[in-house]
């Protein structure tokens, strides 16, 4: 493990760049594959891989690098450097299918989840610690008006003396208004950081079983599809991002039918134009150059493809005014992400059993 392997065979055009630039980076570092991989706490071997081609490593791996080399040198990378590396791993990962590389990008996403799930608790505390200060000091105030408050009721025969003590109670009431308007922005504050953390905790468990289902993929996609029956319909996923399709294919591939994997809406027209057995299309909304509710209107102004049902599958969140266009462009479900899964598999086979059924009913008349 002391010397750098020789570049893997077979490696796609993409991966073998990549893997090029990862070695020019690591020799500047002068050390052993085992000793690096040792100071940043990762398996040597896995590490080994990146640098041999045939894994593309998480960004963080690439970045940890060039903090590294930039250390040892004495010298940052220049912007210009970073980013033709940036452009070689994005075009890396879109070349790479394989269910481990889907599990990869999920656990970075996942991880990237617990650390504003974590951020937000540390937040929330740091808020309640002076929210309860604030009521506490607001609470003794209170007393002490009640105090004053009670001697001026009582006493009457004081009245001069109480007086004179006006300018305090003034005082007093000042601050209280004060604290109490601190209570009510620390409140707000304390509501928006509980808030993102149960949205973290969310992003967190939905992750977790995507990372599961895909996990349970033992054959590559590739593998699956020629062994699809004829007879079964397609199923339509679009999605500019290939993280996201890889994500959806690997998850979905447990099902018995062919899945047709684009990445634009134009390509997603041209595919229903090239076949008329799509039982289900799911489709990302933000997508440059024609989004999801245009494509979807697209769709329904065909005859041909009018009655196909459409899932909405985006990032932009399910609040009303999202969901309501959504189903405004003809889209009979509208759901967020990061998704859950078995949910999406479910409704997957339903629409699919319903193709079905109105195929069979119409081979029977």
């Amino acid at each position: 493990m002391g010397e750098l392997r020789p570049l893997a065979q077979d490696l796609t055009p993409e991966s073998r760049a990549l893997a090029m630039a990862l070695r020019e980076l690591f020799e500047g570092l002068e050390v052993s594959v085992r000793r690096y991989a040792a100071r940043r706490v990762r398996d040597a071997g896995t590490f080994s891989r990146y640098l041999g081609g045939t894994r593309v490593p998480p960004w963080e791996v690439v970045m940890d690098l060039f903090t590294d080399v930039a250390e040892h040198r004495g010298m940052a990378a220049t912007p210009d450097a970073i980013e033709l590396v940036r452009r070689l791993h994005r075009a890396a990962v879109e070349t790479s299918a394989s269910p481990r590389h889907a599990v990869e990008v999920l656990e970075q996403q996942l991880a990237e989840a617990d650390r504003d799930s974590r951020r937000s608790i540390a937040r929330g505390d740091a808020l309640s610690d002076a929210l309860l200060d604030r009521k506490h000091r607001i609470a003794d105030l209170e007393v002490r008006l009640n105090q004053l408050e009670a001697e001026w009721s009582a006493e009457r025969a004081r009245a001069e003396r109480l007086a004179a003590a006006s300018q305090d109670v003034t005082e007093l009431l000042h601050e209280r208004d004060q604290l109490q308007d601190e209570v009510t922005r620390l409140s707000a504050q304390l509501h928006e950081a509980q808030k993102r953390r149960d949205e973290a905790e969310q992003r967190c468990t939905l992750l977790e079983r995507q990372l599961e289902a895909v996990e349970q993929v033992q054959t590559p996609v590739a593998a699956v599809t020629p062994t699809v029956s004829r007879a079964m319909p397609k199923v339509l996923i679009v999605d500019d991002q290939p993280d996201n399709l890889m994500a959806m294919t690997a998850v979905l591939s447990t099902l018995d039918q062919e899945l047709v994997a684009v990445s634009s809406g134009r390509e997603a027209l041209k595919a229903l134009l090239d076949h008329d057995d799509f039982a289900v299309i799911i489709m990302d909304v933000q997508m440059p150059d024609m989004d999801g509710y245009e494509t979807a209107a697209h769709i329904k102004r065909r005859p041909r493809t009018h009655d196909v049902p459409i899932i909405f599958l985006t990032a932009m969140g399910t609040d009303p005014e999202h969901s309501a266009r959504g189903y405004a462009a003809g889209a009979v479900d509208y759901i967020g992400k990061p998704f859950d899964p078995w949910v999406l598999r479910a409704k997957v086979a339903v629409f699919t059993g319903i193709y079905l059924e109105q195929r069979r009913l119409a081979g029977d008349q």
